[in-house]
């Protein structure tokens, strides 16, 4: 089937091809970021529970660092906050794929039917007539 296809259809399908592939990224970083924010959101609600004096420790790479109360807290609603607008940023940016990818299938199949329709007697469009 490929051989008959107009090169522009062909076009549409790699482009087509990179968004699925982009909107796949999208959705897993989504998730990723879904995730990091559940989670921030129970450490905070646990945070609650502690009293303010408690030794606490905080993990920076791979080693535990004393913090306190205060700091901690602030670190992870300043955590949550950008988590929310990173998850928000990637809901748009999925929606924005989701729509590219479906104006782009509409234009493939309008390009298919017509290229289909006009059969070997039709007007040539671009790229008809050559060998």
């Amino acid at each position: 089937m490929q051989g008959n296809m107009p090169p522009e259809a062909q076009e549409k399908i790699e482009e087509l091809q990179d968004l699925q592939e982009t909107a796949q990224q999208v959705a897993q970083q989504k998730e990723q970021s879904q995730s990091a924010l559940n989670d921030s959101k129970t450490a905070l609600e646990a945070l609650e529970d502690v009293d303010e004096g408690a030794t606490m420790y905080r993990e920076v790479g791979e080693i535990l660092v004393e913090t306190d109360y205060e700091s901690a807290h602030e670190d992870l609603d300043e955590k949550v906050d950008s988590l929310e607008v990173r998850v928000e940023q990637l809901k748009k940016q999925e929606e924005r794929v989701q729509q590219q990818f479906e104006s782009l299938q509409e234009e493939l199949q309008q390009l298919l039917q017509g290229g289909a329709g006009g059969g070997p007697m039709g007007p040539g469009g671009p790229g008809a007539g050559g060998a």
